[in-house]
């Protein structure tokens, strides 16, 4: 990651956002290609091909750069999983869990940003950065709510804190699945640890069909419905 000898420093407001992006795209890149926990902020400028000190021009900190990053990848997610449940048949609670926990993961890098996020990425930080990831977050996950409402027998809290479950497992199974080349080879060398480096897709769904049905289960109980 070489850095370029000819930044030069972005004088209009369309300058600036150009350079923003390039700086967001260089942060992605490296986030996709070594994990998120292991990217500095001097990394991040040599990619853009500028100083660290020219990047804090433009970003508070390493940890605002990923959380913005962790915003937008929230927003993409939900867009897709909501366009995808809004134009399919699915009903069945396997369906729906099968859904949700293959939509996160296609997305390694999205379960990256999150396991980060309230560990480290909302610390070092201004009020108004996690404002803003806060509300874009909380904005994404009610747009699932209310079309995971549209399939299954779920009140509010109930879908929220399903797809607060999912992706916050998505997070976790993620990093286990993702361990450094030095423990990834111990794992693969252990015939009992393999299974810790595998696809997170089913375990997830398998999660999420048991918290599904003690959820319509609980409900269907309430109200004296039987139960399907």
């Amino acid at each position: 990651m070489a850095t370029s000898p000819t930044f030069t420093r972005a004088r209009s407001q369309e300058a600036k956002q150009l350079r923003m992006n390039e700086i967001l795209e260089a942060a992605r890149t490296l986030g996709i290609e070594h994990g998120v926990g292991s990217v500095s902020l001097t990394d991040i400028a040599n990619a853009a091909g500028m100083h660290k000190s020219a990047l804090l021009r433009y970003f508070e900190t390493r940890e605002q750069i990923f959380l913005i990053l962790t915003a937008s990848a929230w927003r993409e997610w939900a867009d897709e999983l909501v366009d995808r449940l809004e134009r399919s048949a699915i009903t069945t609670l396997p369906a729906i869990a099968d859904t949700l926990a293959e939509s996160l993961g296609r997305r390694p890098f999205f379960c990256d940003l999150v396991a980060h996020a309230a560990l480290s990425l909302e610390r070092h930080v201004s009020l108004e950065a996690i404002r803003i990831f806060k509300f874009t977050a909380l904005d994404a996950t009610h747009a699932v709510a209310t079309a995971l409402q549209n399939r299954a027998a779920l009140t509010r809290q109930q879908a929220v804190d399903v797809i607060t479950t999912a992706i916050n497992m998505a997070g976790a199974l993620q990093q286990t699945a993702t361990p450094s080349s030095e423990i990834l080879s111990r794992y693969r060398s252990e015939p009992a640890l393999r299974h810790m480096t595998s696809d997170i897709t089913p375990r997830l769904s398998s999660i999420l069909e048991g918290l599904l049905t003690g959820f319509v289960g609980k409900g269907d109980s309430a109200t004296g419905q039987p139960l399907t």
